[in-house]
């Protein structure tokens, strides 16, 4: 009998490309990864990993039994899927990721409702990139996740996730109050080409996108400072530091001493609910991305009634 999670470590072998990869993927050690193949071997009969330089590579039974493996797992998330659809009730736990402000911002009401309408249900929320969610989907270590594309940048999501749109955020420009442009109705980014900027880190969807949209305005912006903490951000602005994109999802109050102007052609980003498509019957998914479809009608609602003047910021 093939053991289900040593299956589930050799399908991540095959998806990273490596053990240290998949160790991490799979939030284990590489000496487990490889317990875990050593006694899979042993069931099998067949070595299934070869040495290949300084790393491992698939033999042809490890590659043979790694898509099996692939359709194995994917068949038992239908099952779990179909057993929880035949209840016909949200129940047991749901493992959900969302970027910070997501978290901030759409998640308290959210939680808060599904407590109140399905008891038996236990949401579990972390806090994760986008990409970091959309990995731990396709990996199984989320059944729901909350991302997002930027308007002019489309976040890769993988074929076999399904998803739904919850809001549009649009998102504005915090600068200290006594910049020039700070009284302004409306801005261009063109207008802040010789200004020091504040972003997000490197290598972050969010910084990614922040450098090709300036770029794309026909100027290299300066990046005097990086912090993941929207709050950390404004506190620079505020300082006289420099200038952010500042979102309005998740805002509390903008400190004293800065000013958020909104953008003359509108920066939004486009926020979704993701999960994997075999698991759709689950009513507990169902259940999840209908509170966050409320809790992203009623930020929407917010906004354009507050046009984003006086909300502050979480991060991400």
């Amino acid at each position: 009998m093939l053991n289900l999670d040593r299956l589930r470590t050799l399908s991540a072998i095959a998806r990273h490309g490596s053990v240290s990869a998949a160790a991490e993927g799979l939030h284990i050690t590489t000496s487990a990864v490889s317990q875990q193949i050593a006694k899979l071997e042993r069931e099998t009969g067949q070595q299934l990993l070869a040495k290949n330089g300084r790393g491992i590579r698939l033999t042809d039974a490890g590659r043979l039994l790694a898509d099996h493996a692939a359709r194995i797992l994917s068949q038992v998330e239908l099952a779990q899927a179909e057993l929880e659809a035949h209840r016909g009730r949200p129940v047991g736990q749901l493992r959900m990721g969302a970027f910070p402000t997501a978290a901030r911002g759409l998640f308290p009401f959210a939680l808060a409702a599904l407590r109140a309408e399905h008891p038996q249900l236990r949401p579990k929320l972390i806090e994760l990139e986008p990409d970091e969610s959309v990995r731990g989907l396709v990996r199984g270590d989320l059944d729901v996740a909350v991302v997002l594309d930027w308007y002019n940048r489309p976040l890769p999501v993988p074929e076999g996730l399904a998803k739904a749109p919850l809001l549009d955020d649009p998102s504005d420009v915090a600068m200290p109050s006594d910049h020039p442009l700070a009284g302004r109705r409306f801005v261009e980014l063109e207008e802040f080409a010789d200004d020091e900027w504040i972003s997000w880190p490197q290598a972050e969807f969010c910084h990614d996108w922040l450098m090709f949209t300036l770029r794309s305005k026909g100027f290299e912006p300066r990046i005097s400072h990086m912090a993941e903490e929207h709050h950390t951000q404004l506190a620079l602005i505020a300082a006289g530091l420099g200038v952010a994109v500042a979102p309005r999802l998740g805002r509390g109050p903008v400190p004293e001493g800065v000013s958020v102007v909104p953008v003359r052609h509108p920066m939004r980003r486009h926020i979704y609910a993701i999960w994997r498509a075999d698991a759709e019957r689950r009513p507990s998914i169902r259940a999840a991305v209908a509170a966050l479809r409320e809790a992203g009608e009623r930020v929407e609602a917010e906004t354009a009634t507050e046009g984003g003047s006086r909300r502050g910021m979480g991060r991400g």
